[in-house]
């Protein structure tokens, strides 16, 4: 038992000393992926557990204000962070169906690099959008899929900058980048509160451009299995595995949150019409009743009394007025 310990314990250096980037070795978080699994594993604790135990006896936060300027943050980052992955080789240098990494120390190269730690780091940045929903005690917000979404993705990320930060994996950051753009933009407009949700349509459109994202991203990934390039086949599969995985989580949501919703409103349209039409007729059958039994609407007494009033001869424009609902 022992043995096979050591030869995993070995072949764990081997693999982080020899095998990774050596640029990035001494960066920040960049010598174990354990701390981070440490961090990621505490962030779904105190999102499913530790949280709302915390806030369960307690007033919800109002966080308006800084909502407001967290999600403008979150934008300036995000097209930051675009801008960088444009610069650094997706603007023009970089070939989108085979892109192998740049391990030398050419500036391009480094600053690709940096901007994929960038990136990494801004992934614990995300977990304040869980915190402002515990701390508002927003807990049906903290779904299976914010929490594997937001918890899985500094890990992976990780692996990536560690061993491959740079070339076609980065395809991924790229649009990440852009869609946070779009949907930290939603979520500052959001935050302006009820006055600004008429201009807010466009939210089901936002998860419709995360799931084509993840789409691109299987599609750009894969190809790879099929194409002769110098690049890693264990991150085509990674990389690939989690745009898998993200497109079923969000297409669950999806269906929950949208066709769910119309579905339920036709149901409740298809229920109240249904009982609008029995409630018809069934005053129908009381009127019909009524006038078998005599009486005499309203309208129709008026008309009469005053007929009647006219002529004098009240008993017999009585008895021929009911005489018309008997027919």
């Amino acid at each position: 038992m022992a043995q096979y310990v050591q030869i995993v314990y070995d072949g764990y250096w081997d693999l982080m000393d020899n095998k990774s980037d050596p640029r990035v070795k001494d960066w920040f978080l960049m010598s174990s992926p354990f701390p981070t699994l440490a961090i990621c594993l505490c962030y779904a604790y105190f999102s499913k557990v530790l949280g709302p135990k915390i806030m369960e006896n307690k007033k919800p936060f109002d966080l308006k204000r800084t909502m407001i300027w967290y999600n403008f943050a979150q934008v300036i980052i995000s097209t930051w962070l675009f801008s960088e992955s444009l610069a650094s080789g997706w603007a023009g240098d970089y070939s989108f169906r085979c892109q192998p990494v740049d391990y030398s120390g050419n500036p391009q190269a480094l600053r690709m690099a940096r901007g994929c730690w960038y990136y990494y780091m801004s992934k614990f940045i995300e977990f304040t959008d869980t915190i402002f929903f515990v701390l508002r005690k927003k807990n049906d917000h903290i779904s299976k899929l914010h929490v594997i979404h937001h918890g899985i993705m500094p890990l992976s990320v990780w692996f990536g900058v560690k061993f491959t930060p740079g070339g076609h994996s980065t395809f991924f950051g790229l649009l990440n980048t852009f869609v946070h753009i779009v949907m930290y933009t939603y979520y500052l407009l959001a935050a302006f509160g009820p006055r600004i949700q008429p201009y807010l349509w466009w939210k089901k459109y936002l998860t419709s451009l995360q799931m084509v994202q993840f789409v691109l991203v299987m599609v750009h990934a894969f190809q790879l299995l099929f194409v002769d390039c110098n690049y890693p086949k264990a991150f085509v599969w990674w990389i690939g595995f989690h745009a898998v995985l993200f497109y079923f989580l969000f297409r669950q949501f999806y269906n929950e949150t949208y066709n769910k919703k119309i579905q339920k409103k036709l149901a409740i349209s298809a229920k109240e019409r249904k009982e609008r039409q029995l409630h018809e007729l069934n005053n129908k059958h009381e009127n019909h009743q009524k006038s078998r039994n005599g009486s005499v609407y309203p309208s129709q007494y008026k008309m009469a009394t005053a007929y009647i009033s006219d002529s004098g001869l009240r008993n017999r424009v009585f008895i021929d007025n009911r005489s018309n609902y008997d027919e």
